[in-house]
């Protein structure tokens, strides 16, 4: 039981820790310009690793149609993949630095600058 006690009380700090870091990472400058709060993208009040669903992203920026049209010129085009649909938070992140998707198979092949 006291096992069970020193588990429980651990997992509650990390989930506390996870919301905490979280909250000291400030949105990106759009973001908080359009004063998002933490329910516009996760859909939870109060969200501890919840996950952002693409909808959510699709309220504000467009359908993947929408995004693919949006950066048509851009060479190679990141929302044009062959393997779309790629959830927007694969890339786009807000409370972590953004990754390339891309080149966790086709290292080297792409020059993408995340916005």
């Amino acid at each position: 039981m006291r096992l069970l006690r020193i588990v429980a009380l651990g997992l509650a700090s990390l989930l506390a820790m996870g919301v905490q870091a979280a909250e000291d990472r400030p949105l990106p400058a759009p973001h908080a310009k359009a004063k998002l709060i933490c329910h516009d993208c996760h859909q939870k009040e109060k969200p501890s690793t919840a996950a952002v669903p693409d909808e959510a992203c699709m309220v504000c920026h467009g359908d993947y149609p929408a995004m693919k049209a949006l950066t048509k010129d851009v060479k190679p085009n990141p929302h044009g993949s062959p393997h779309d649909p790629i959830p927007c938070t694969e890339c786009h992140r807000q409370h972590k630095p953004p990754v390339v998707k891309c080149l966790e198979c086709h290292e080297g092949k792409f020059t993408f600058k995340i916005k």
